[in-house]
């Protein structure tokens, strides 16, 4: 059978067992990584998966079933076990489960890309993470790491109410560390960021990071690093990169937006947002220069797509609005809960999974200056940047982080580097306090965003640029 076949015989079992809404999910992924160490190639991963998965509602439960094959009986058999599984659930009390009403689409989609990622050669793939890594190693790192990811996912979506999509998505990316060791001390440089840079793109994009040009200047900073002085502690100004900021754009407003959190359905695995739904339109998020979007129309950027899982094309909304919160990342049943008119952000990591609510590109518009220029304004401050490590609370509220580099700025100058540099804060405090942000936007990708139980793999788009944050508290306290 077809994709659309086995799709649509899926959906019709579960409106014969009852189901008063179906759709399946058809998905073919094919993905390949590389990874070298030391100058040698230390793992190549290739596989391919193909399957269904179709939802079903009964009442005001879902009911979910998968299955690796094609054929009519498998298919059938799977949108009647989705049915039978929404019929159970629904014996739960609960309140009814309504869908924001959607036209249905008919409808192709398919991402740009100029050079196909898995059509690239092995041995050229290997030559370049073993090149990046040898380069290391002779510049002094002990530990010289490269990776590369390529997916590439073909999707056949239909629904009970018309929907027939398929969509073809390739994404790719990779990335360089270097680790120096040195005594009681162990410092990483990263390029372009701690997991690398990827895009739903082609193979364009790792030609354009050129890891080979920059793996010597990533060792070197390793190394600097190990007697460079410690980051000092106290309130400040604080200077983020922008790789920086999009985790930060990640975790303390991404995840936090994200309307099962809300809602309290997504409150096991790091669950729940201290946002109040009664709030939404009103709350003073941050400064006036925060205006986030969600917009997975972005081209190239990781959290692209023409449609998501349920058939919901891609559109452009605001999230926050000159330092208001005005928007949210939403499903077509989270909406209609909420009483509002737009879903739009549901995503599944592969066929056997329940589609859930999944950031986008979640993302800052760029503001006015210029990172020189924010330096030039700073009397007294640090500027961070690349991330090394990341912790929040459950309600994405309380945040604290750790970056691989710091720079001391002093008299609007950047002055001697700073090994071990971490701040923290409080959402709100923290995006209110910003008062320069750079026009240097970069749509930073994230491949690895885990979210639900059974645990997903979401990837995820952040477009950001350096900014300053004032009377931050940066370092650690004796």
């Amino acid at each position: 059978m077809t994709g659309f076949d086995a799709a649509s015989a899926a959906v019709q079992a579960a409106l014969d067992a009852g189901a008063r809404y179906a759709d399946a999910r058809v998905m073919h992924r094919r993905y390949e990584s590389m990874s070298a160490r030391n100058g040698d190639v230390e793992e190549l991963t290739q596989d391919e998966s193909l399957g269904l998965g179709v939802r079903a509602l009964v009442g005001s439960g879902w009911g979910f079933h998968a299955v690796p094959e094609l054929s009519d009986a498998a298919a059938r058999d799977a949108g009647r076990r989705a049915a039978l599984i929404a019929a159970a659930s629904a014996r739960v009390p609960g309140p009814p489960v309504d869908l924001v009403p959607a036209e249905p689409v008919v409808a192709s989609w398919s991402s740009a890309c100029e050079v196909d990622p898995l059509g690239v050669a092995l041995s050229d793939k290997g030559d370049l993470l073993v090149g990046a890594t040898a380069t290391m190693r002779e510049h002094g790192a002990d530990l010289a790491e490269g990776l590369y990811q390529v997916w590439d996912t073909t999707k056949w979506f239909v629904s009970s109410e018309g929907h027939r999509i398929d969509q073809r998505i390739r994404e790719c990316g990779g990335g360089i560390s270097a680790t120096s060791i040195g005594d009681g001390e162990t410092q990483r440089r990263s390029y372009p960021s701690y997991r690398g840079q990827y895009g739903t793109t082609g193979w364009e994009l790792v030609t354009r990071l050129d890891l080979a040009a920059h793996a010597a200047r990533v060792a070197e900073e390793s190394r600097a690093l190990l007697t460079a002085p410690e980051c000092p502690a106290g309130e400040t100004d604080l200077i983020l990169g922008g790789e920086q900021l999009a985790l930060q754009i990640h975790e303390s407003v991404g995840h936090a937006i994200e309307l099962d959190r809300i809602l309290g359905w997504e409150a096991a695995f790091a669950g729940t947002s201290w946002l109040d739904l009664a709030q939404l339109g009103s709350l003073r998020y941050g400064s006036e220069l925060m205006n986030v979007t969600i917009d997975p129309t972005i081209p190239g950027a990781l959290g692209s797509f023409g449609f998501d899982d349920e058939g919901s094309p891609a559109v452009r909304r605001d999230a926050v609005r000159e330092g208001r919160w005005v928007g949210v990342l939403a499903g077509r049943d989270s909406a209609a809960v909420a009483g509002l008119d737009y879903g739009g952000s549901v995503r599944a990591d592969g066929w056997t999974r329940l589609p859930m609510v999944r950031m986008t590109n979640v993302g800052l518009e760029p503001g006015p200056h210029t990172l020189d220029e924010i330096i030039a304004a700073t009397d007294d401050g640090v500027l961070m940047d690349i991330n090394r490590s990341w912790s929040i609370d459950d309600k994405r509220l309380n945040f604290q982080f750790g970056c691989e580099i710091g720079w001391e700025v002093k008299r609007g100058r950047r002055g001697r580097m700073l090994r071990n540099p971490t701040y923290t804060g409080i959402g709100p405090l923290f995006w209110r306090s910003m008062d320069m942000l750079s026009a240097e936007t970069v749509a930073w990708g994230t491949p690895n965003c885990g979210k639900g139980q059974p645990g997903q793999v979401g990837h995820t788009g952040h477009p950001a640029a350096p900014a300053r944050f004032r009377n931050v508290r940066v370092g650690v306290r004796a």
